[in-house]
């Protein structure tokens, strides 16, 4: 049975005209205090962010000796999703830790 069923597919123009719009990235950034724990930064970095041990101890000590790191480029709703779970896990244990987006 020759071309039973099939219908013709329509032609599509690889020139629609229209640009995809790029979302704008934000950068969390994590900041020093005197209260919070190195442990409980290095925790926050392997669980929330899945940094590696290595990279979350390197990262730990970047927020301690300079005052903040960035840890991470997102779209708005995921850096602004983790910066909720970064302070929700600081109240938790009662720590006053907190960072911080911008746009990258």
């Amino acid at each position: 049975m020759r071309g039973a069923g099939v219908a013709a597919l329509p032609e599509v123009s690889e020139e629609t005209g229209s640009k995809i719009e790029e979302i704008p990235p934000y950068k969390v950034i994590l900041l020093d205090d005197n209260v919070t724990t190195m442990e409980f930064v290095v925790r926050i970095l392997i669980l929330i962010f899945g940094k590696t041990i290595d990279a979350a101890q390197e990262l730990m000590w970047q927020v301690h000796t300079e005052g903040a790191a960035h840890v991470a480029t997102l779209s708005k709703e995921q850096a602004e999703l983790k910066q909720e779970q970064v302070h929700a896990a600081a109240r938790a244990e009662k720590f006053p830790f907190r960072c911080v987006i911008e746009p990258a």
